[in-house]
């Protein structure tokens, strides 16, 4: 035999198969330890950061709020309140758009703080009606009722008592926006059953951390201060209101806070930030600010 053909014979017999060569080492270890591969080992890893996902989360923590004035106890505005609740005979209903809950310089908690708590009742809510409220729905239905909404068809409080045959013992205030009182107010037919009254004052609004729209707008709580003490006879009882407004402004404005002008304001005096909305029935109200037309 040619001794090349002979030795190509011998190596031939040595080599096995491709395809029966033993795994390497290391990979064979892998499977006799029941490692997974590679591919196998990034699932597990998804799974594992998946598993993340389920855990608690933990809320966090809020500042321990003030039972009275519902404000940071470190930011307390109880010095500022009546020592003891003051002694009304109205009865005051504050009707809440649900977006005012949640914000932190809302004016109602540091009304309701001032009066007894059978005085002064809060509805959170956007659409009344009897089935839903039935003691709201009789409130209103009662000939001693008034809402304050000002309107072409509202008198003014003070003129309307002197010549009421029963003396008011409750008003309903709206606590919103003016456009979420608006709202409120329209949709719900409720409250057109009590007579409407607005207040005819010349007092500026003293919330000067929140823009209102004309310099004539007041807060929830001016509005239910002023109406008590014509209501009462008291004008000691806005003074005493208006006081903790007064330092929660001062307070903010100490750290930090803007006064803010109202647009009525912003617009006569060429300061307002935005452009004129092209909208003719926003244009139109911004007309009216400007020349101080009631709206």
């Amino acid at each position: 035999m040619d001794p090349q053909k002979e030795a190509r014979t011998a190596r031939d017999q040595a080599a096995p198969p491709p395809a029966s060569q033993p795994q390497a080492p290391q990979e064979e270890a892998r499977r006799e330890g029941g490692e997974a591969p590679a591919a196998a080992l990034g699932e597990e890893a998804d799974a594992g950061a998946d598993g993340l996902w389920a855990l608690p989360v933990e809320p966090a923590e809020r500042r321990p709020e003030c039972s009275r004035c519902s404000r940071p106890q470190k930011v307390c505005l109880c010095p500022f309140l009546p020592m003891h609740p003051l002694h009304i005979s109205t009865h005051l209903y504050i009707i809440q758009h649900p977006a005012e809950e949640s914000k932190v310089l809302r004016t109602v908690p540091l009304l309701a703080a001032c009066l007894p708590q059978d005085k002064c009742k809060v509805k959170i809510g956007r659409r009344f009606s009897e089935e839903r409220d039935p003691e709201l729905s009789t409130v209103c239905r009662k000939s001693g009722t008034l809402i304050l909404y000002p309107g072409a068809e509202a008198a003014n409080l003070e003129e309307f008592i002197l010549d009421s045959p029963t003396y008011p013992s409750t008003i309903i205030i709206i606590d919103g926006t003016w456009s979420q009182a608006k709202d409120i107010f329209y949709k719900n037919s409720l409250f057109r059953l009590p007579k409407q009254v607005q207040l005819k004052t010349s007092i500026s609004s003293q919330y000067v951390i929140r823009a209102q729209p004309t310099n004539r707008c007041l807060s929830t709580l001016e509005c239910a201060a002023v109406a008590l003490s014509i209501l009462e006879k008291n004008n000691h009882i806005q003074e005493t209101l208006l006081r903790p407004l007064r330092a929660l402004c001062s307070f903010q404005l100490q750290h930090g806070a803007q006064i803010r002008l109202s647009k009525e304001h912003l617009l006569k005096n060429g300061l307002y930030p935005k452009p004129m909305p092209k909208n003719k029935r926003k244009l139109r109200k911004m007309e009216l600010l400007m020349n101080s037309v009631k709206i």
